[in-house]
C-alpha cells in the first residue's frame, strides 16, 4: 500500500484564520452598535419634536403658557402633564434658550404662549459625533428637526 502526502492545515494556519475572523467580527459589531445608536438618536429626536409640538398645542388649546423642560444632567425632558422621558444611553443633550427660562445649571425650558409663539431656542442631541438639532422659532413656535452635517 502506498499513501500520498497528507493534506491539511497546521495549527498555526488555523490560529491565523481564527484571529482574522475575530477581528472582522469585532469591526462588524462596532459598526452595528454605532448604527443602532444613530437610529436611537433619530427616534429620540423625533419624539422630542413631537413633545415640543404637543406643548405648543396645549398652550394654544388651554389659552395658557406652557413650559417644556429639559434636564441636561439627567439627559431627560418633560412636556407639561406628561411623564419625564429619558434619552437613550450615550445620547447627550444641550439646550440653548432664553436666559429667563434657565432654572438651574442643568434645567432649562422653552415656554410656549397662547398665541403659538415661544421663547425659542434649540435642543441638540449628540451621539457618536452625529448631531440632531431641534429648532424652535421664537415668533411662531414652529418646531423643526435638522441633522447637522459633520
Amino acid at each position: 500500500m502506498k499513501f500520498g502526502p497528507v493534506r491539511g492545515f497546521t495549527l498555526i494556519e488555523l490560529m491565523v484564520v481564527m484571529v482574522i475572523i475575530a477581528l472582522i467580527m469585532g469591526l462588524v459589531a462596532t459598526s452595528m452598535s454605532r448604527s443602532i445608536s444613530g437610529a436611537e438618536a433619530r427616534v429620540a429626536s423625533r419624539k422630542l419634536v413631537a413633545s415640543l409640538r404637543y406643548t405648543r398645542a396645549r398652550a394654544i388649546i388651554d389659552k395658557k403658557e406652557q413650559v417644556f423642560q429639559v434636564d441636561t444632567e439627567n439627559r431627560s425632558y418633560q412636556a407639561p402633564g406628561r411623564k419625564q422621558v429619558d434619552l437613550p444611553e450615550g445620547v447627550d443633550v444641550t439646550v440653548t434658550t432664553a436666559r429667563s427660562e434657565v432654572t438651574s445649571e442643568a434645567i432649562a425650558g422653552i415656554r410656549f404662549f397662547p398665541d403659538g409663539g415661544s421663547t425659542g431656542g434649540h435642543i441638540e442631541l449628540t451621539v457618536n459625533e452625529r448631531e440632531y438639532r431641534v429648532n424652535v422659532a421664537w415668533l411662531t413656535g414652529e418646531t423643526k428637526l435638522e441633522r447637522a452635517e459633520g
